[in-house]
């Protein structure tokens, strides 16, 4: 398999990426996932990066639990929300995934043993806190929190989430609905032994329930998030591939769930193109080849993402790290004709 290294690229992109965030101007919360090692924080960091040079106040943040924000910045922002240096309006986070969970640990034994004592039940709530945190998604769960009390905050303009893999980000975003499926399944249990208590008392008297009061206020606050992640104006999650078989397949399988959810799709972003003009008859026969199955797997991206794909980006010839690296990566993201981005030209969108 050998390339015709002068044919041109035959597919035009309809919506680019910097033409979708114009048309967005509501644009809030950006999302970015994907197979494992595709580029996703790095794309989501060109991404925040671009958004505090247009000058807003920008938060990266990692939800992935293997974090690598802190090596593509080279700075620690492990466990608390820091000020990355050298680009005015970015601030960084690594979610303490560890952290979080214990102490979501920490919050449903309260709940629990709040509970029981109010139900008047004599029994510890050890058991029922290790059966409640040994739930596969419980992981998921405590992160999602995290996430939507980062949101809630609303102590930034823009908000870039690089996200696990896509099965993991895919449970982690859905868990609006299942939280706001298994509320509504608890509140309806409740009012039925509500009610079953009133009619078997002595007294009328309507006696204060605290269990209630705490299933409205978290379906309220569940409602709320799923307003925010479903808010097509304000929210869109973008998925990056490679121009490789196994992760253009992972994506296609996906992007119909999250369109199920109700979870705006940006679009789709293509990382580590190799770059045709710099490919010649003398050039190694590996890279030719390279270039030969990427240009078969790039028609199957414009067949499958048929006016989805918002940007191609180049195979850069050095590790994307550090934040000069990001400026280049963001130019070829948002202005790949213009290259704008840090030369004093900076577009505002």
């Amino acid at each position: 398999m050998t390339a015709n290294a002068s044919a041109p690229e035959t597919n035009v992109i309809a919506t680019t990426m910097s033409d979708y965030v114009a048309e967005h101007p509501r644009l809030k919360y950006l999302f970015f996932g994907g197979k494992g090692g595709v580029g996703k924080t790095v794309m989501a960091g060109a991404t925040a990066l671009w958004s505090a040079v247009a000058g807003r106040r920008t938060l990266l943040a990692s939800t992935n639990p293997v974090h690598s924000l802190s090596g593509l910045l080279d700075q620690d922002v492990f466990g608390r929300q820091v000020a990355v240096a050298g680009v005015p309006n970015l601030f960084a986070y690594e979610i303490d995934t560890r952290e979080t969970i214990e102490r979501s640990k920490r919050e449903i034994r309260d709940k629990i043993q709040w509970f029981l004592k109010f139900a008047e039940v004599s029994t510890k709530a050890d058991e029922f806190v290790e059966s409640a945190t040994m739930n596969p998604a419980f992981e998921e769960s405590a992160m999602f929190e995290n996430m939507i009390d980062l949101m809630f905050k609303d102590e930034y303009e823009v908000y870039v989430f690089d996200t696990a893999p896509t099965a993991n980000a895919r449970r982690l975003l859905g868990m609006s609905k299942v939280y706001g499926l298994w509320v509504n399944k608890m509140m309806k249990s409740r009012e039925e032994a509500q009610g079953l208590r009133q009619l078997l008392s002595f007294t009328k008297k309507k006696e204060a329930d605290p269990l209630m009061e705490y299933l409205i206020e978290f379906r309220g606050r569940i409602e709320h998030a799923r307003e925010l992640l479903t808010d097509e104006q304000r929210t869109a999650f973008f998925f990056v591939t490679l121009p490789e078989a196994l992760p253009i397949a992972v994506i296609a399988r996906f992007i119909n769930w999250f369109h199920e959810f109700g979870i705006p799709v940006g679009g789709v972003l293509v990382n580590m193109r190799i770059d045709r003009s710099v490919v010649g008859a003398d050039t190694a026969e590996f890279v030719r080849n390279r270039l030969a199955m990427q240009d078969e797997h790039m028609a199957t991206i414009w067949e499958k993402f048929d006016g989805q794909v918002r940007a191609v980006v180049p195979l850069f010839e050095d590790e994307v790290r550090g934040t000069a690296m990001l400026r280049r990566l963001a130019d070829a993201l948002f202005l790949p004709e213009t290259g704008a981005l840090g030369t004093g030209r900076e577009r505002v969108p």
